[in-house]
């Protein structure tokens, strides 16, 4: 089974970070066991502040294997973004499922809710296109600091939201699958990122866990996310 990662900066992972992606891979391989599973994408790196690009390769736990660091995301990426790549993408990988975590940097700065969603249905129809039977775990927008003092910024992405969830309904087909997940449960900004937008080790984890949740919940893959065990190799 392939899985691939597509999202924003949350998920790309700036220098020195350990990710949501590593957390998801070693829950993936204490449940699955390595051999039964790959993670594919055209893109490996993590985003450099100082380069301002994705050139880093400075991940927090050096022994992430190589094959398991690839993704297709990217810092200031989004929908908009994602839409046109993910059919080529998905196609050259063959990726199975993907688990997606993107929107908040196309209310921040391109798109309002409605032309936000509108390129998300067009990336769920893109993937299908290209790979049929492919299945998708959408994550909603969490809500960053800037929602906190502009209202109408956290208006967008309550409407964001309410629009992903009737697209994912709309969009239902037993033979490409596409499900919701929930906000992570108990996620705080101020606690569970390091700058209130971006997951700190706690807020990796809560991301993760919520992807592991719909994937063992509705298709029986993996098993519980259990943190304990996915730490082994943060040491």
């Amino acid at each position: 089974m392939r899985f691939m990662f597509v999202g924003d900066s949350m998920t790309i992972g700036r220098a020195g970070d350990f990710t949501w992606r590593y957390r998801m891979w070693q829950h993936l391989a204490a449940t699955l066991g390595e051999s039964s599973f790959e993670i594919t994408g055209p893109r490996t790196a993590l985003y450099d502040s100082a380069a301002d690009a994705p050139v880093s390769h400075a991940y927090a736990d050096p022994r992430f294997p190589e094959p398991a660091r690839r993704h297709l995301a990217g810092w200031g990426e989004g929908w908009q973004h994602m839409a046109p790549l993910i059919g080529p993408a998905v196609r050259e990988a063959r990726a199975d499922v993907l688990l997606v975590s993107l929107g908040l940097i196309d209310l921040g700065f391109y798109t309002d809710a409605g032309q936000t969603a509108a390129n998300a249905r067009a990336f769920v129809a893109a993937a299908r296109a290209a790979r049929p039977g492919i299945r998708m775990v959408l994550l909603p927008v969490i809500p960053n600091v800037r929602a906190e003092g502009d209202a109408p910024f956290a208006a967008e992405v309550v409407r964001f939201n309410e629009l992903l969830a009737k697209a994912v309904a709309d969009l239902a087909d037993a033979a490409s699958p596409i499900l919701l997940a929930a906000r992570p449960e108990a996620y705080d900004i101020h606690r569970d990122t390091y700058d209130g937008t971006h997951p700190n080790a706690s807020g990796e984890h809560r991301l993760a866990s919520e992807f592991a949740a719909v994937l063992h919940q509705a298709w029986g893959i993996g098993g519980p996310y259990r943190p304990a065990a996915a730490r082994l190799l943060d040491a």
